[in-house]
C-alpha cells in the first residue's frame, strides 16, 4: 500500500504537530489510537492527517485544520482530554504539541 499524503489544501489552515517518545507497543495505545482518529473525522473543519513511528519509539502526527475554532474543539474534546491524561500517566517518556498558520502549501506526486 503507498502511503497517502494530505494535498490539495487552500491555505490559510492550521497544523498542530504531535511528536512523542513512547514505549514500542504500550497496551491500549492502539485501541485509544484508532479510537481518536474515529473521533476527530466529526469535527467540523478537520481537514485529515498524516502520522510516522520510528522502531526506536518516536512519533509524530501532523494533523490539518481549518481554523483555530476547529483545532480548539479538538483540543477541548472530552474524550481526547482524557486520551491525553491516560498518555502522559502510561504511555509517553516525552512530547511536544505545536500550533502553526500554513500561508502557503505546495506538493509534488509522480503519475
Amino acid at each position: 500500500m503507498t502511503p497517502k499524503l494530505v494535498a490539495g489544501l487552500e491555505p490559510p489552515y492550521y497544523t498542530a504537530v504531535f511528536t512523542s517518545v513512547r514505549a514500542e507497543a504500550p497496551e491500549g495505545y492502539a485501541e485509544t489510537s484508532s479510537r481518536m482518529q474515529e473521533i476527530v473525522k466529526d469535527i467540523p473543519g478537520f481537514l485529515g492527517y498524516e502520522t510516522a513511528r520510528t522502531p526506536g519509539g518516536i512519533g509524530i502526527t501532523v494533523a490539518y485544520f481549518r481554523d483555530l475554532d476547529s483545532l480548539d474543539a479538538w483540543r477541548l474534546d472530552t474524550e481526547h482530554q482524557a486520551a491525553k491524561a491516560h498518555g502522559r500517566k502510561h504511555w509517553y517518556q516525552s512530547y511536544s504539541v505545536h500550533i502553526g498558520k500554513v500561508e502557503r502549501s505546495y506538493g509534488f506526486e509522480r503519475e
